[in-house]
């Protein structure tokens, strides 16, 4: 099941992000974000777990993608793709683009938000310290 976040979902969104970034409870405090009307963040439950989740930022016509994270146990079964798809489909008659940064050595990655039509738009140099990053996007509208 897709939602968005509740609360209760904090410790686990914690532990999620930590293993993505060592920062991630530093840098983003979902108490605050709970608050904001701008940064959204969907999980993907499944047997009351939280196995993933896809945090944004939504402003005017326009989505900036901070995080896809799926635990690793659940990784390649279509999970991060459904909550893009979700993402997608809820957004899609407001917003007319999507961006994200990735790391240009995850491939992986970078081949499913292909598959859901980013194209590279720039390369960030050095933005995850020694490795680059491509900044990626996609039109919903014109």
């Amino acid at each position: 099941m897709i939602r968005y976040f509740l609360e209760l979902d904090f410790k686990s969104i914690y532990n999620l992000g930590n293993k993505i970034n060592s920062h991630f409870s530093q840098t983003n405090d979902l108490n605050e974000i709970y608050k904001d009307q701008y940064t959204k963040v969907l999980v993907y439950e499944k047997n009351q777990e939280i196995i993933g989740f896809l945090m944004y930022v939504e402003l005017e016509e326009s989505v900036d993608i901070l995080n896809v994270l799926v635990k690793e146990k659940y990784r390649r079964q279509k999970i991060a793709s459904c909550l893009i798809d979700y993402m997608i489909s809820e957004l899609q008659d407001s917003v007319k683009l999507i961006t994200l940064e990735v790391r240009k050595s995850n491939k992986a990655a970078i081949n499913l938000y292909e598959k859901f039509g980013f194209e590279i738009i720039n390369i960030r140099q050095k933005y995850y310290g020694n490795e680059d990053a491509y900044l990626m996007g996609r039109i919903i509208k014109e």
